[in-house]
C-alpha cells in the first residue's frame, strides 16, 4: 500500500469516527454524568433538596418552577476551597456575548456561544463563571473544548452561592426573536434589559442531559446524532394556530416546516409547542383558513402539560383549555 492511499485511508476513518463522534461535549472535567448511579456527583441541588433539582425542567418550587439548564457540580479547588474547574466550549462555535458584571444578572459572569449544528443555529450558555479566560472577546471563534473560563459562584440573588454549591449553570437553547430588544421596548416598556439579545428571556431552552444521553446512545448504536431529529421528537404540550404568513421562525427553521401540499398560498401555521414553548413543528395552513394575526388555541395534551406544567402556557378553565397571559406574550414574542 503506498503513502497516499494510507493516507487517504486515515483521512476516510477520521471522518468516519467525526460523523459518529459527539455535537456537544461535557462543558467541565466533571464525567459523573455517565456513571450509573452517579447522578448526586454530577448535580449540584438547590438547598435542601435532592440532586434532581440541578437537573433541566419543572424540578423546583415542587414542580411549578422552570430550571433551564443544567448546575453541574464543581470537582476541583483551591486551597481555599473556591472552585477552579475550567470551563470548555461545548461545541465549534463562535462566542457572541460575554456579561462580565455579575451584579447585573442572577446568571452573574456568564458567556453565551453560537453554533451551527444540523442546520439550526443554537446557543449554549455558562454562567456563575469566576474569572473570563484571559483575551476571550465577543466574535471569537473557539474550538469544541478550547479554555474559555473558569467555574464560579457569581450571580446577583440575595442568598448567593455558596462555596459548597460552587457549579457551572450550562444551557442548550434556541432563540426567541432575532429583533428581542424592539420588541421588548414595545411589549415591555419601561422594564429594565441590561443583556439587550442575551436576556434569558429571550433564549429557550432543551435539556442538555437528555442530549447527551442520546448522543451517546447514538454512537453506541454507531449512528450520527442529529439535534433536528432530537428537537422534533419532543413531546408536545400544545397546538396553536397563529394567522400570519410570514412568520420569522418559520423562516429561520425551515427544517421544521411540514411540507404544504396543494397550491394555495399560506395564511398562517399550526405551531407544535414543547412544554417549554418551543416550536418542534410547523404546518402551513391556506389562506382564508385562519385570521390575520390571530392566535387560537387548538388543542393541550394534557399527560405532557401534568408531566411539566411550569411553564404555565396553558390552563384549564372548567372544560375548556386556555392560552395564559404568559403564553400569550411568548406566542407574541415567537410571531414577530
Amino acid at each position: 500500500m503506498n503513502r497516499l492511499l494510507a493516507l487517504l485511508i486515515l483521512i476516510a476513518l477520521g471522518q468516519g469516527i467525526s460523523a459518529l463522534g459527539q455535537v456537544f461535549q461535557l462543558p467541565t472535567p466533571n464525567r459523573a454524568l455517565f456513571e450509573s448511579g452517579s447522578e448526586a456527583d454530577y448535580f449540584t441541588p438547590t438547598v435542601g433538596r435532592t440532586w434532581p433539582s440541578g437537573t433541566f425542567g419543572c424540578v423546583r418550587s415542587e414542580g411549578w418552577q422552570m430550571h433551564e439548564g443544567l448546575d453541574i457540580k464543581c470537582i476541583q479547588r483551591d486551597s481555599k476551597g473556591e472552585p477552579i474547574d475550567p470551563i470548555s466550549a461545548a461545541a465549534d462555535g463562535t462566542v457572541v456575548y460575554i456579561n462580565a458584571k455579575p451584579g447585573l444578572s442572577n446568571y452573574g459572569n456568564y458567556i453565551v456561544m453560537r453554533h451551527a449544528v444540523d442546520g439550526l443555529t443554537v446557543y449554549t450558555l455558562y454562567a456563575h463563571l469566576r474569572k473570563i479566560a484571559d483575551g476571550l472577546k465577543e466574535g471569537q471563534f473557539r474550538k469544541s473544548g478550547e479554555v474559555i473560563a473558569v467555574m464560579g459562584r457569581t450571580a446577583n440573588t440575595k442568598q448567593g452561592i455558596s462555596r459548597e454549591r460552587a457549579h457551572l449553570h450550562f444551557e442548550i437553547n434556541f432563540m426567541a426573536n432575532e429583533n428581542f430588544i424592539t420588541w421588548r421596548k414595545t411589549n415591555l416598556p419601561g422594564i429594565r434589559n441590561d443583556h439587550g439579545m442575551w436576556n434569558g428571556q429571550n433564549l429557550i431552552g432543551i435539556d442538555p442531559w437528555k442530549v447527551f444521553l442520546e448522543q451517546r446512545n447514538a454512537k453506541t448504536r454507531k449512528q450520527p446524532f442529529s439535534l433536528l431529529e432530537f428537537v422534533q421528537s419532543q413531546p408536545v404540550l400544545c397546538r396553536v394556530k397563529i394567522g400570519k404568513t410570514n412568520l420569522k421562525w418559520a423562516n429561520r427553521f425551515p427544517q421544521l416546516v411540514e411540507k404544504k401540499s396543494g397550491t394555495q398560498p399560506v395564511g398562517g401555521y399550526e405551531i407544535y409547542l414543547n412544554s417549554n414553548g418551543l416550536p418542534v413543528k410547523l404546518t402551513p395552513i391556506n389562506k382564508g383558513d385562519s385570521e390575520e394575526n390571530k392566535v387560537k388555541l387548538l388543542e393541550v395534551f394534557p399527560d405532557v402539560y401534568k408531566a411539566a406544567p411550569c411553564r404555565k402556557l396553558v390552563f384549564k378553565k372548567g372544560q375548556q383549555w386556555t392560552l395564559t397571559a404568559k403564553g400569550k406574550t411568548h406566542i407574541n414574542l415567537l410571531m414577530n
